[in-house]
């Protein structure tokens, strides 16, 4: 009797054991089939998106229409670090935080940008420094800041780059305190 109750929890034991490994293995799989499918889905689609209309169908684009395709796609710059100043106001003064990243296009004017970071953030905050708690305090406020920001970027690196390369100034995030 001892020796039946023992052979019949030996075999339980292996057959929980073989379905565990068979669980196992069917998950591995699936993850490795996932992987897959969106290692392969992923790189199909950026050939695609690199080559003008014209050069998947065959057809010869002239090198000035291929370099404006290229150019019309727009990169976002993250400046390093916030913006942190004080404003002074009547009651009292406020503290803002302004995070900000600016829209320019094409590769060459991300790199371009990324090259004089220190000159806008400096453009960036004389501009937001000058400006005033009760603007700020509205959404109008905010949008006219972020239009005269613009402006002041765009015309601080004119003589540097002698093009306009910055296409919109973003506020991502905006604290008055």
């Amino acid at each position: 009797m001892a020796e039946e109750s023992l052979q019949l929890e030996e075999t339980g034991g292996k057959k929980s054991k073989k379905l565990l490994f068979i669980i196992i293995g069917v998950v591995v799989a699936l993850l490795i089939g996932v992987g897959a499918w969106l290692f392969l889905g992923s790189s199909d689609e950026a050939p695609a998106a690199d080559t003008p209309a014209a050069e998947q169908s065959g057809e010869a684009a002239p090198g000035a229409e291929g370099a404006a395709n290229a150019s019309n796609e727009a990169f976002y710059v993250a400046m390093p670090r916030p913006f942190l100043f004080n404003l002074p106001g009547q009651p009292k003064s406020r503290l803002v935080e302004i995070k900000v990243q600016l829209m320019v296009r094409g590769a060459d004017d991300d790199v371009l940008i990324k090259k004089h970071i220190p000159l806008i953030e400096d453009a960036l905050l004389t501009t937001f420094s000058a400006g005033d708690v009760q603007k700020l305090s509205t959404q109008a406020g905010k949008d006219e800041l972020r239009q005269t920001a613009l402006l002041n970027v765009q015309n601080t690196l004119q003589p540097v780059t002698g093009r306009k390369v910055v296409e919109k100034v973003l506020f991502t995030g905006f604290v008055m305190q």
